[in-house]
């Protein structure tokens, strides 16, 4: 899911809003079902799932239309358009099974349509001289939404694994984390050995202060910085103070990327947690709901984690936090 928080692009046709759906998940997608919300003429909410097999439909249509609704509906949308990527035989059960339940409700639905080879296809629109049977050839790099998007700041990577790639861990330097990790934990059991809770949550606070300043300053943790981090930041308390401190600020989603991407890989639960809270604060769901996956698979039963899944699965958008944190905040483990 995507709250978009893009520059304005000038979208005019289907083909202009084709070239931009790249732009909105952060990739390109490929055999994906898309659901663009809209809000007047403004996208407000855009989001991705992998196409089911058409024996699969029936089966997996009742949870996805649910989801759907509900992050229309949080999103404050009005009207959607439906985007299937892939070959007739995957795209046209999937479309004909999501577009009636979309219309039966208070969405009214605008276009559906099928990208196909380089050709997007109608399944709604009729007339042949806009939309003929044997489709409409498009090319995204002769289009000035390219253009307009790649000026603005945004960026589609090849495909989503190029997506769960970038935060992926590093290879040659696993060896000198994951060693400098066993030298933090015993740093730590020392400490609380010496200081008790106290000293450790002391030295966690200033733990999250270094690394903000050093990411501040457009530098990264060493490897012993950061396997300090990340020891300390499975302590609630401490994982709390850096996920107030955390924002929609691009350096920030950048510093998470890489402590995620680092991190002695037991241990990523809680920065990937914190990346994905701040690529959902700014409007990046794609990137969120990688980071997501990656905190539940390195800890099924984070609970933060869950709730940023669960917040994600509803469509909420990062409005809900304006104001937040509040002062007294509860932890949640």
């Amino acid at each position: 899911m995507n709250s978009p928080n893009n520059p304005r692009l000038p979208i005019t046709s289907p083909a202009d809003l084709l070239t931009a759906v790249p732009y909105l998940l952060g990739f390109h997608p490929t055999d994906s079902l898309v659901i663009v919300g809209l809000t007047g003429t403004r996208i407000a909410v855009a989001s991705r799932a992998d196409l089911p097999q058409p024996s699969q439909v029936a089966a997996w249509a009742d949870d996805y239309i649910l989801s759907q609704i509900r992050m229309l509906r949080n999103a404050a949308a009005t009207r959607a358009i439906a985007v299937g990527y892939g070959p007739a035989a995957t795209v046209t059960p999937a479309i004909d099974t999501v577009i009636p339940r979309l219309a039966a409700t208070d969405i009214d639905v605008f276009d559906a349509l099928r990208v196909t080879d380089g050709r997007y296809f109608s399944y709604l629109c009729q007339d042949p001289a806009c939309c003929p049977t044997d489709g409409v050839p498009f090319d995204p790099q002769r289009s000035d939404i390219t253009m307009h998007a790649i000026v603005a700041g945004c960026h589609a990577l090849p495909d989503r694994a190029a997506l769960v790639a970038s935060i992926a861990p590093t290879g040659d330097a696993r060896v000198a984390v994951t060693r400098a990790t066993a030298h933090a934990r015993a740093r730590r059991r020392a400490l609380i050995s010496e200081a008790g809770r106290g000293g450790l949550i002391r030295a966690g606070e200033q733990a999250v202060r270094d690394m903000l300043a050093r990411y501040a300053d457009e530098q990264t943790l060493t490897d012993d910085e950061l396997a300090w981090l990340t020891v300390l930041l499975p302590v609630p308390a401490i994982r709390d103070v850096a996920w107030r401190a955390t924002d929609a600020q691009p350096w920030h989603v950048a510093m998470w990327t890489d402590i995620t991407r680092r991190a002695h890989p037991p241990l990523v639960a809680p920065p990937a947690s914190l990346l994905a809270f701040a690529a959902w604060r700014r409007g990046d769901g794609a990137l969120a709901s990688i980071a997501v996956d990656r905190a539940l698979a390195a800890n099924p039963a984070y609970t933060l984690a869950q709730l940023l899944d669960q917040a994600l699965r509803a469509g909420l958008t990062p409005s809900v936090l304006d104001g937040w944190p509040h002062p007294g905040q509860p932890t949640i483990a």
